[in-house]
């Protein structure tokens, strides 16, 4: 390959482009991060573009298809979820590919070069909170999935709108919740929401990306 691959994240939560950029730091001969603003129009050097699902609560597919449609690069599904049924959606709405966020960062590097190249790739289903990645909150010992709850309550989804979006139970998402306010010490939905936009939860514009350089 001539140069390494030009990926971009479209992600509301610096830390995890900052995650995936220290993943890849020992192949920059073959991939690099890079920034965007989020109003180019364009993304005519970008190769590959991950579309992160972290804290979107009913993604019906409209910001997908619309990635899809509005760009030259590549778009694959970046995510801790990927469900078959999540997947194959994915790639019905034009994406190459969906990955685990539980990839190492070898097997990350191997399947956006895949992508690049024009294979559509899927992760094998994986079991939550396994791998590598980060996330809002990790820090403070919050799970992936305490942190996306979180994430959907400071962005004032209920209970009932959390559980619909991600296929739990409303008693799981109760306990879940239960167990993020022990990790970080609070015991109302008012406190946990000034924690969280005091610690990275905070999103930033709905369509945009975060604009951070990584090079």
């Amino acid at each position: 390959m001539s140069r390494p691959v030009r990926l971009a994240i479209v992600n509301d939560y610096e830390v995890v482009v900052a995650g995936v950029v220290a993943m890849l730091d020992e192949y920059l001969d073959r991939v690099t991060v890079v920034e965007l603003d989020a109003h180019t129009p364009e993304l005519a050097d970008v190769d590959v573009v991950f579309y992160d699902t972290f804290g979107r609560a009913h993604d019906d597919g409209v910001q997908l298809a619309d990635l899809v449609r509005s760009r030259a690069a590549k778009i694959v599904v970046y995510t801790w979820n990927p469900r078959p049924d999540v997947a194959d959606r994915a790639i019905a709405l034009g994406a190459r590919g969906c990955l685990s966020k539980s990839l190492s960062a070898e097997e990350l590097v191997e399947a956006v070069e895949a992508v690049h190249a024009g294979v559509v790739v899927t992760s094998p289903e994986f079991n939550e909170g396994f791998g590598g990645g980060e996330w809002p909150g990790r820090a403070a010992g919050l799970t992936q999935r305490e942190a996306e709850i979180l994430a959907l309550i400071t962005q004032g989804f209920t209970n009932a709108d959390i559980a619909e979006s991600l296929f739990l139970s409303i008693n799981s998402i109760k306990t879940h919740i239960r167990l993020a306010y022990q990790r970080i010490g609070v015991e109302r939905r008012t406190q946990a929401v000034a924690w969280c936009l005091q610690n990275g939860f905070a999103p930033g514009p709905p369509n945009g990306i975060e604009s951070s350089v990584y090079s």
